[in-house]
């Protein structure tokens, strides 16, 4: 603060009305606290007010603090989908896995909603945008700021007659409403993503003139990824669950024979892949991008910052099964010393999500595979984003939350439970609130831990799960406690 004193004694020299403003994105509690005591002993004139963004204390709180003679400015992140200050909510693993941070996104409804919930804070705001991407969130951001009486609706329809034309003012402000559900919950599960798809790719047949707007160029290329995602997400996990019935049919009377099948099939997501007239299309719609604005989609042949931004074209056949997994897993079979070995823990891969009857399994941060989960993690779907976005681990450890909350319920009174789990660094477990003491518990990435449950717990036939989280606050995000896999397994014998 005395530092900011003396630059505003130099800036006044050149401009003799401005003042400064501050940011505490990034501040401690004690800087936050110093902060404020500093205004309460010099009340300084020369303040103007407050920046909040991503990263900054809460909005409520910063107002309640902040003394009412300074101004409350709001730096909003209207760009990004995930690992941001607004991730977007049930986002299915397989967009996060692909579309990264900085995908087309238009999300009108959903920002009207932040805008509405902000404003009554804040002295206006400049938003925070990391590209041409984000073009549809910008112009409803801005309206909505200039007028809050205007209905999202009405401000698509505006935005879609001024950069398409009239008679393209209803249809387009539809399908970008459209191209916004398609986000929303289990992919494989929303079948609304092909009659989107039908929807713009009849708008494009019929507008060829606007084949070079970069703005149709954005939403169509949406359009065609999410369709040819979905379309490969059903695809693959489809080839998954034939592999893994293999390993069970076949390992227990030929492990090498087993997994050479399985990887046969598992692979024909690369040998025979679904719809590559939509890949064709959306290679095109890159190329075209780049031609118009310079989008950076891929690393290698647009030259981008980095993969997390926007590199979408480098992600479009990342696995959406654990094939990359299963080939590295397969190796480490192959070095177990005998055939039971390798029988054991072919049958621990082939049953990973198929526990059998009376057990459960929960991906924690799948919307599509995790139904017993209750909680959404601060970031919405978090993704370790390991190796630059191409890891070869299971997609279910790529997704995590550090928390999760589960109810199960139609348990078996007179049966025993065993509650596995696989993450990294702690897991303080509870059921219905009281902790309980694990009888495997290894640390390490993707191992396991167990916990054998009370009888007391089920004989309601239903049981809370939760977990304590960790004092971690010393460590990178990266480096805190997760948790990606839970299982409830039934004792059979």
């Amino acid at each position: 603060m005395p530092f900011l004193k003396d630059l505003h004694t130099l800036l006044i020299k050149y401009h003799p009305k401005a003042k400064v403003w501050l940011s505490l994105q990034g501040f401690s509690v004690e800087q936050i606290n110093y902060f404020y005591d500093y205004l309460a002993q010099n009340k300084p004139d020369w303040l103007q007010g407050l920046v909040y963004g991503p990263g900054s204390p809460p909005l409520a709180e910063t107002r309640y603090r902040l003394p009412k003679q300074y101004q409350l400015r709001q730096y909003p992140d209207i760009t990004h989908t995930v690992r941001c200050e607004f991730p977007v909510e049930h986002w299915d693993q397989a967009f996060a896995l692909t579309l990264g941070r900085e995908a087309s996104n238009p999300r009108p409804y959903f920002y009207a909603r932040v805008q509405a919930a902000a404003a009554p804070f804040t002295d206006g705001f400049v938003s925070y945008s990391d590209g041409c991407h984000d073009d549809v969130n910008k112009v409803l951001w801005s309206m909505r700021g200039w007028n809050p009486e205007l209905s999202v609706h009405q401000i698509l329809n505006e935005y879609s007659r001024f950069f398409f034309g009239w008679p393209l003012t209803e249809p387009v402000a539809n399908g970008i409403e459209a191209l916004e559900k398609n986000w929303d919950g289990p992919l494989a599960q929303n079948g609304g993503v092909e009659a989107t798809f039908s929807f713009w790719k009849t708008l494009e047949t019929a507008n060829p003139a606007l084949s070079t707007n970069w703005r149709w160029q954005l939403l169509l290329l949406r359009a065609y990824y999410d369709t040819y995602t979905r379309r490969r997400l059903l695809y693959e996990q489809a080839l998954e669950a034939k592999a893994d019935a293999v390993l069970a049919q076949e390992a227990p009377t030929d492990p090498d024979k087993a997994m050479s099948q399985a990887l046969a099939i598992v692979n024909k997501a690369d040998s025979e892949p679904v719809s590559p007239e939509l890949k064709a299309k959306i290679v095109s719609l890159c190329a075209d991008l780049f031609s118009s604005i310079g989008l950076q989609t891929s690393m290698t042949k647009y030259k981008a910052r980095g993969y997390e931004r926007g590199c979408l074209l480098d992600f479009v056949d990342y696995p959406l099964n654990n094939r990359w997994w299963l080939v590295d897993e397969f190796e480490k079979v192959r070095m177990l010393k005998t055939k039971e070995e390798k029988q054991k823990r072919l049958e621990q891969i082939s049953a990973w999500e198929t526990p059998g009857k009376g057990s459960y399994y929960d991906d924690v941060s799948s919307i599509s595979k995790g139904p017993r989960v209750k909680t959404i993690s601060d970031d919405a779907t978090d993704i370790a984003w390991w190796k630059d976005g191409f890891s070869r681990t299971r997609l279910s450890s790529q997704t995590f939350q550090r928390s999760p909350a589960l109810d199960y319920d139609n348990l078996d009174p007179n049966a025993e439970y065993i509650i596995r789990v696989v993450g990294f660094g702690e897991a303080l477990l509870r059921v219905d609130g009281k902790r309980l003491s694990p009888v495997v518990y290894n640390r390490e990435a993707d191992t396991v831990k167990e916990w054998i449950i009370p009888l007391s717990a089920t004989q309601d036939g239903r049981i809370s799960v939760t977990f304590d989280e960790p004092e971690e606050s010393h460590l990178n995000w990266r480096q805190n406690s997760r948790i990606s896999d839970i299982w409830l397994l039934k004792n059979t014998k």
